[in-house]
């Protein structure tokens, strides 16, 4: 090899290098030139509107009776008949008879009563008219005298008097006692439990069973300090009688299988003291009748049945109600403005239930809220927003350096397709920028034209002469 010859191809192969790098490094600074812009999250918005809304307190609870108490004979003896009624579960009237006792030996303690009351008797008649004998006498006897108690035979008098009043107590404890044999029922009410059956032999301070009142129920309801402030509970003050009669309504819901029933009541009164535990007033919820047949024929409660309670609260005036899953973090909102960016709103909750908020302050009325769950929310995030059901006008990006008309994105956040993304690194007619490949240019109408190519040091591509 000659000595131009050995000049000449390195110096060939240096500039052959050096084009290649020159025409990576403006691929690459016009790849990034061309990138598309973001496309606007699509979210769901919602319009504001103020209104009233009135607060329903949620409580759980537990059914009890107004009256509850066991049933205790006051004599022996052996029961000889049981009402029907007198079962477990059976509901009974007020003065229904329940259990008799035998009541033979109550009889007979009357008769003998009601013989030493005539016996008694008997004895003051004679004692008084001895006493008026002994009047007579010492009148006629007498020296003028006034005459003393003895004399007169008062002390006896008031003995045989004495006699009289005690066998008549007698004769009133035996009839009383003949009446406890047949022990009826205090108030109108149901078993709770029974303890005796017919035949069984029973002493004074034996239970016969347990049984409560059926005229209303009561439920016992916890309440949160929060809960208290948005409530008008009926109180008693030092001084009153008894608690108002007009406390806020309870709606008493219980679910039997499948179905859902309901009683209206009323809570009646709160109680004296704050359980020390749980740090929570509880108030006592009334359900009138809560055994009587209905029109919807839903079963009667059960003493000990859990029950969900809903409260009638305050009524917050000129509010704006919206989804809890709108609030993030606790204290902020997002709201989009007119140029459908996101804005950062603080709010302060009045009163959060379920799947609702209650705000008031730091809105306005026809912001547009943003209801969409967005994982990273920037300030001023572009977005196309469907507000309360209708979506954003879409409009068609025009064709440029962005793609081919019709090929890229559109306003309003439709995302691109594959396609679109890849037709959007070329220009209208341009060739492929790497690897020498060729393309069909727009006027081609049949094969394929292969034109060579050459790259100014700009990174424009110029046809070949």
């Amino acid at each position: 090899m000659n000595k131009p010859a050995k000049v000449i191809i390195p110096l060939v192969i240096f500039v052959s290098c050096w084009g290649i790098y020159r025409y990576l490094i403006s691929g690459e600074e016009e790849a990034g030139r061309g990138r598309r812009p973001v496309d606007p999250v699509e979210v769901d918005g919602s319009r504001l509107r103020r209104g009233d809304y009135g607060v329903v307190i949620r409580s759980q609870g537990t059914v009890r009776p107004r009256t509850e108490g066991t049933l205790i004979p006051e004599v022996s003896g052996r029961i000889v008949a049981v009402s029907d009624n007198f079962r477990d579960g059976g509901f009974f009237e007020q003065g229904d008879v329940l259990v008799t006792i035998d009541p033979v030996d109550y009889k007979t303690a009357v008769v003998v009563a009601e013989a030493s009351l005539a016996q008694a008797r008997v004895l003051l008649a004679e004692e008084g008219a001895r006493a008026d004998q002994a009047a007579r006498d010492w009148g006629k006897l007498g020296s003028g005298d006034a005459p003393s108690e003895l004399v007169l035979r008062r002390p006896q008098l008031a003995q045989a008097l004495a006699g009289v009043a005690s066998e008549e107590a007698r004769l009133e404890e035996a009839r009383r006692d003949l009446e406890r044999t047949r022990i009826t029922a205090p108030y109108a009410g149901r078993v709770l439990a029974q303890n005796v059956d017919f035949g069984q032999y029973v002493t004074p301070g034996t239970v016969l069973a347990l049984i409560y009142a059926v005229d209303y129920a009561e439920i016992r309801l916890p309440l949160s300090d929060r809960q208290i402030a948005h409530l008008d509970l009926p109180e008693l003050y030092r001084g009153d009688t008894s608690y108002a009669s007009h406390g806020p309504g309870v709606v008493i819901k219980v679910i039997f299988g499948a179905r859902e029933f309901r009683w209206d009541g009323r809570i009646v009164r709160a109680e004296g003291a704050i359980d020390t535990q749980s740090r929570q007033l509880f108030v006592v919820a009334k359900v009138d009748d809560p055994y009587g047949r209905s029109q919807s024929e839903r079963p009667p409660l059960k003493v000990g049945q859990f029950v969900e309670a809903e409260i009638e609260g305050r009524v917050l005036k000129d509010v704006f109600v919206i989804p809890r899953m709108a609030l993030r973090e606790n204290q902020y909102v997002l709201i989009i403005d007119k140029e459908n960016k996101l804005d950062r709103r603080l709010v302060e909750v009045l009163w959060s239930d379920g799947d609702e908020l209650v705000v008031r302050d730091n809105l306005t009325v026809g912001e547009i809220l943003c209801v969409s769950a967005i994982q990273f929310a920037i300030q001023g995030m572009a977005v196309a927003p469907t507000i309360d059901g209708v979506p954003p006008i879409r409009k068609e990006r025009g064709s440029g350096r962005g793609g081919p008309p019709g090929g890229g994105g559109v306003a309003g956040g439709r995302k691109a397709s594959s396609a679109s993304v890849a037709d959007a690194s070329k220009r209208p007619g341009e060739m492929p920028r790497r690897g020498g490949a060729t393309t069909d240019t727009p006027e081609s109408s049949g094969g394929t034209n292969t034109i060579p190519e050459r790259r100014s040091p700009a990174g424009v591509v110029v046809p070949a002469d």
